[in-house]
């Protein structure tokens, strides 16, 4: 039989092995991606700017903690978080951090200086202005991230293809666009996309997986654009 003190041992080396695979940016970043939905390792690499060996290496640390899983998929490999409890823990990592680390919270205001970017209504309030057709309410990340799921009612307009998508846009009604939740920029820009060619916009600074995480439905394919 493990005496008391081995088991402590044994179980507080399993979380330091969590630790140690969250210690990196690098991967920290793979993880914010892949709560976006699975993605194969090429087009991981290609967002975050990695080579394949590299975000590979990476990778496998993350699979060796047991923080994402993989499958194969023809000649790719394609790579999830390993479920629930994982996405709740990066939930309450960058949380902590921001509740904790002063640095953090500085960088967010620096970025995001303007209060009016934020939305300021209530998530059920908008969807109901979505479905009623009084606002219109953007996904700017990638579509292969929108058909892994995506706010009710949202129009896939990555950030790229904006400048084109704009023109189809109603000018009186709000915008409203949302990407990877509070720490992702790509809403920011779109937004200042948007009022430089005269639409009412904002941020939401909420993402699919903080709804997800708050038991809020997702609709998942089809490219409304």
């Amino acid at each position: 039989m493990v005496p008391p003190s081995g088991i402590k041992d044994r179980l507080y080396e399993s979380f330091a092995g969590i630790g140690k695979a969250v210690s990196n940016p690098h991967r920290l970043e793979l993880m914010d991606l892949l709560a976006q939905g699975e993605k194969p390792v090429d087009r991981l690499a290609s967002q975050t700017g990695l080579s394949v060996a590299n975000a590979s290496a990476h990778l496998k640390v993350l699979h060796t903690a047991r923080l994402v899983a993989w499958r194969r998929d023809g000649k790719h490999v394609v790579y999830r978080l390993a479920g629930e409890p994982v996405e709740a823990f990066w939930l309450a990592l960058t949380r902590l951090g921001e509740g904790v680390m002063p640095e953090v919270r500085e960088t967010l205001r620096d970025y995001y200086s303007e209060p009016d970017r934020i939305l300021p209504q209530h998530r059920q309030a908008l969807l109901e202005r979505v479905a009623r057709g009084e606002v219109v309410l953007l996904d700017v990340r990638g579509e292969d991230e929108y058909l892994a799921g995506h706010l009710p009612g949202a129009v896939s307009a990555p950030l790229e293809k904006l400048p084109r998508l704009i023109k189809t846009l109603h000018p009186a009604k709000d915008v409203v666009a949302y990407c990877r939740g509070p720490y992702c920029v790509m809403a920011a820009k779109a937004v200042e996309l948007l009022r430089k060619k005269g639409f009412t916009a904002y941020r939401m600074e909420e993402g699919v997986m903080e709804w997800r995480a708050d038991g809020q439905t997702l609709e998942t394919g089809g490219v409304h654009s």
